[in-house]
Parts: structure tokens; C-alpha cells; sequence
């Protein structure tokens, strides 16, 4: 959605199609509806910064009121009217002889249709695919179970014996409510520790509501207070040396906060025994007091199998159990579209090749021009907004689709020498960083490559995302007969893109404040200008 806006907002394109699978939108916010989901970022950053809200009734969105505020969006944007729903797409395979994408969906029915596009984004995210674990007997057990990520509201837990099965971010903040009611007895598998930092939600008073409504500038003020906040997490979540002062401190003030809050007798388990920022650190949305309820156990032992009435431990404990919620995560080193891109293989093909995900700034994979991904590989952070993230990405994107639909270039594709050179230097960037130092979902198969974490602040990403580099590209231009293609020099490209900015700018003045000879004038300009694409004698 956030793309489909700055299509509209930053280009006035409204010729795009949106593809959902579901029946309405909302992503991660329409499927993860289990008790307690919030954002762990302060709402405002997790906001579009084009459309910053003073309606937030807390400095943490919850799972309705975060899915409104995309509803909000979709129809201020009118963006229904693009979506096909309950459209699954089933393949998407270039064609280098046309230079576009043949799309294929399936709709509800199971009726397969097909379209062409020039460009193709993948909006996807990372978390969209629950990862269930691959324990024995699953399917002989006679209980209710579900993904927490796919929450079924028809099972109701009071008087239940409940088993959940992981210990991560999902599970850290609806273990606290659904162990609320005594006669609900939660049984928690955990694998690994975690490090829980104090919670800081809370709601905004109505003073507070009062200023970001009415003072101008007030919700911009505070979108770049979070921005500056969120940023100095990148030294407390990624750097980490025992000698150092401030990780010292950083750990104390930690495990001081675990201590204080969880059950003494627990402490030896629920502290971990690798640095903070290894892996995800968790707000402590009242967990680790919830762990001091008669009705609240940690288990430790490790699952053998679940059978027909419960789960067997590693120890040889059977353990009767009426739910058992899969608190497991997300599939996170695999694309599950089938996009072929110029030699046939899929971008899954190529993740498999190079060893895990792989691509140039996140964002483009070499042997797929025109093809973007946001949320891509190594994108994300233990500090900062996914919004923020794709903001970034998209506004990179965009720099990319505008010389297309202008019908100047045909083609962008990265080279596999710059992804390469690219992803050899984040790599070493990473090695270098605490997230080696523990299994993680940051990582291939939980111990490989580190493919999902961005190594450095988000300072840096908008370094490397606020202009292309067109020389890491392989341009083709298109011939008016659209059927042929030429390679072109790089840095035209580059030329043309920033004149055509100054152009459309100078146009834009020339129509407000000119009479009807001057519109005429700077609107036959910029035709003429659009017309004679890179070879204009206007610009070159």
C-alpha cells in the first residue's frame, strides 16, 4: 500500500494493479490478530511520514487501530479500486522479447487469469509465511491447534490445558492475556532465551493529542524525535564488546529489569547466555511478571512428539494438553513467488544458488530487470521501523519506474558483479557485528548467512537508497517500435532523470503562475522533451 500511494503521490500514475491474495487488505495487521498484537516501534515512525495521524490513542499502535489507519489510508488514496482480491499469484515469467512480465493468478474459484506488466514490486514483507515446526505426530493430535500468526477465535481457552510452543515476540505479548484467566492453564516451550527490555507503551493524554492536532509541525516534530531515538539503538542492538563501557551498562540495565520482574527461580533459564541485540530484543509487555501466575510453567525440556492427547518432552514426559499454539514464527530465507526472470530460474533458483537471499541494496536481483522487492533481504533491524525501511526502498524505486512509464527506458537490471561486491561488503560488515554470535532467524536455516538484518543505522540505507548508482545497472532504451533495444550510457540516464525533475518543476511554476500562451508553452516543452526520450536535443 505504502507503494501504491507514492505511485499516485510522487508520480500521478494510477495505471497499476495490485494483486492480494486475501479478501480484504492489511497484511501483517488483517492476519496476526491474536490477543495483545502491537507494533514494538513508537506509532508515529511506524506511520507513512506522508500521513503522520494525531488520532493514536497510545505510543504503540495496536493490531485494530494499526489496520484502521491502512483502511483510512486505502480509501483517502482510493486504493480499492486498483486491488484484486482473493488473487493469488501464481507465476510471473519475463519475456525479453517484449521486455515485460506475463503474470498468472488464481482467483477464489481456483479460475487461473493472466496479465502483462512492465514493472513488477513484490510487497510481500518477510513475516508473511508462518514457519511451523517439523515435529512428529502433529496430525494425530485430537486437540485444537493453530499458528499464533493465524489465530483461530473460535477456540476458547478458558478451562483449557494450553501448550505454546515458542518463545519470540508473537508469544511474549499474548501469553500475558491468555494467562489472565486462572482456570486457563499455559504451558510455554522454549528453545533459547531472551532479552526483554522494559516496556515503554503507555497512552497519550489528551493534552498530548491536543498539541499534535493543533500546534503546526507538532507530529513532524515527533516523527523526527522517534527518528533520532530509533537511530541510537543501532550501537545498543549491533556493537558489543565486553570492554566496552556502554555495552557493560547496556547489559546491566537489562538483566537488572529481568531481575526484577521475573521469578528468581527462573532467572538461570530466561537469561541468556549470548549478548544483547543477537537476536531480537523484546518489549516486556508484562511477560515476565505473568510468570509468576500458578497457572504460567516454562518448560525447557525440548519436544519429542506430540501424540494423540498431548506432547511428549525429550525427558520422556508426556504432557495432556487440550490446545497447542504454534508460536513459531516466520518463514524468512525463502521467496514463495514463482518469478522467472531472463534464464529461466526463479528468484528462489537463485537464492538457492548464492547460499540464501541475495540482493542488491534489498532491493533488485540480477537476471530480473524491472523487478523490485520490498522488505527484501537484509533489510531488517533491531532498532528501526519497517515503514521507514520500505519508505527508503520505495523512494529508490521510484527512481527507477518513472524513466519506464515515460517510455525512455525499457530495462533496468542490477549486475551480478555489483550485487556480489555489494552483498561481499555487507557481509563483512555483519561479521564484524554481535548477530554471529547466536542462532537466530536473522540468519539462513537459524546458524548460515546472516540475510535478513541490515548492518548498519538507518542513516546508512538512506546513503545508499536516496540516488542509484547507474552504473551498477544494465540500461536498455526502447525504440519507438517498442520491439527493439539498445544499450545506453549509464550517466545519461542519470542526466536525464535530474533535468526531467528540473523540467517538471519549471512546467509545474510556468502553469500557476503564467497565462494560457505560457502553459501552452512549458506544457509543448515538456512533451517534446518526453518524446525525444535520451536522445532529446533539449537535455543532451
Amino acid at each position: 500500500m505504502a507503494c501504491a500511494i507514492a505511485l499516485k503521490r510522487q508520480l500521478g500514475l494510477t495505471d497499476f494493479k495490485i494483486f492480494e491474495k486475501a479478501a480484504d487488505i492489511g497484511g501483517t495487521w488483517r492476519d496476526n490478530i491474536y490477543p495483545g498484537a502491537s507494533s514494538d516501534s513508537a506509532i508515529h515512525y511506524y506511520s507513512l511520514p506522508s500521513d503522520l495521524s494525531a488520532d493514536w490513542p497510545s505510543t504503540h499502535g495496536s493490531q485494530p487501530d494499526t489496520l484502521a489507519y491502512w483502511k483510512k489510508l486505502a480509501e483517502k488514496y482510493n486504493l480499492y479500486e486498483h486491488i484484486a482480491f482473493n488473487h493469488l499469484v501464481i507465476s510471473a515469467e519475463w519475456d525479453s522479447e517484449h521486455n515485460l512480465y506475463h503474470v498468472v493468478t488464481q482467483d477464489a474459484l481456483g479460475i487461473k487469469s493472466s496479465t502483462t506488466a512492465k514493472i513488477l514490486i513484490s510487497a510481500l514483507g518477510i513475516l508473511e509465511v508462518p514457519r511451523y515446526p517439523d515435529i512428529a505426530g502433529v496430525e494425530s493430535f485430537r486437540g485444537e491447534h493453530f499458528h499464533s500468526a493465524r489465530w483461530d477465535t473460535r477456540v476458547a481457552l478458558s478451562g483449557k490445558r494450553v501448550a505454546v510452543i515458542g518463545n519470540g515476540a508473537s508469544a511474549t505479548q499474548f501469553v500475558p492475556i491468555i494467562s489472565r484467566d486462572p482456570t486457563t492453564q499455559v504451558t510455554q516451550f522454549c528453545r533459547t532465551a531472551n532479552w526483554y527490555l522494559p516496556n515503554i507503551r503507555s497512552d497519550f493524554s489528551p493534552w498530548a493529542k491536543w498539541v499534535f492536532k493543533n500546534v503546526p509541525f507538532a507530529l513532524r516534530f515527533n516523527w523526527w524525535f522517534e527518528w533520532a531515538w530509533h537511530s541510537t539503538g543501532f550501537p545498543l542492538s549491533v556493537r558489543f564488546s565486553r570492554r566496552s563501557l556502554l555495552d557493560r551498562v547496556k547489559v546491566t540495565a537489562v538483566e537488572s529489569h529481568m531481575t526484577k520482574n521475573a521469578p528468581k527461580e527462573c532467572l538461570s533459564q530466561i537469561i541468556p547466555q549470548y549478548p544483547p541485540g543477537c537476536k531480537r530484543m523484546l518489549l516486556d509487555t508484562d511477560y515476565l511478571s505473568a510468570l509468576h501466575r500458578p497457572n504460567m510453567f516454562l518448560n525447557w525440556d525440548g519436544i519429542q512428539s506430540i501424540y494423540e492427547h498431548g506432547i511428549v518432552t525429550k525427558t520422556g514426559q508426556k504432557l495432556p494438553l487440550d490446545v497447542i499454539i504454534f508460536a513459531t514464527g516466520f518463514v524468512t530465507d525463502r521467496f514463495p513467488l514463482a518469478v522467472r526472470g531472463v534464464d529461466g530460474e526463479t528468484i528462489q533458483d537463485y537464492y538457492d544458488i548464492q547460499g540464501g537471499p541475495k540482493a542488491y541494496i534489498s532491493t533488485t536481483v540480477p537476471g530480473f530487470p524491472n523487478f523490485f522487492m520490498l522488505a527484501g533481504p537484509n533489510t531488517a533491524t533491531g532498532h528501526n521501523s519497517v515503514i521507514y525501511t520500505e519508505s527508503l526502498q520505495i523512494n529508490y524505486v521510484m527512481r527507477f519506474i518513472q524513466p519506464i512509464i515515460a517510455g525512455v527506458v525499457s530495462t533496468f537490471e542490477v549486475t551480478r558483479a555489483a550485487t556480489d561486491l555489494y552483498n561481499d561488503k555487507i557481509q563483512q560488515m555483519l561479521a564484524r557485528s554481535v548477530h554471529t554470535s547466536c542462532m537466530s532467524w536473522y540468519r539462513v536455516g537459524g546458524t548460515g548467512r546472516i540475510a535478513n538484518i541490515f548492518p548498519g543505522p538507518g542513516t546508512l540505507l538512506w546513503m545508499w537508497t536516496r540516488r542509484p548508482k547507474w552504473e551498477d545497472y544494465r540500461v536498455v532504451v526502447g525504440t519507438k517500435k517498442g520491439e527493439r533495444s539498445r544499450p545506453v550510457q549509464r550517466e545519461r540516464i542519470a542526466r536525464f532523470i535530474a533535468r526531467l525533475g528540473l523540467l517538471t518543476l519549471a512546467v509545474t511554476v510556468g502553469i500557476a503562475f503564467t497565462g494560457s500562451l505560457g502553459r501552452r508553452c512549458a506544457l509543448d516543452l515538456l512533451s517534446r522533451m518526453l518524446a525525444g526520450g535520451l536522445n532529446s536535443k533539449l537535455f543532451f
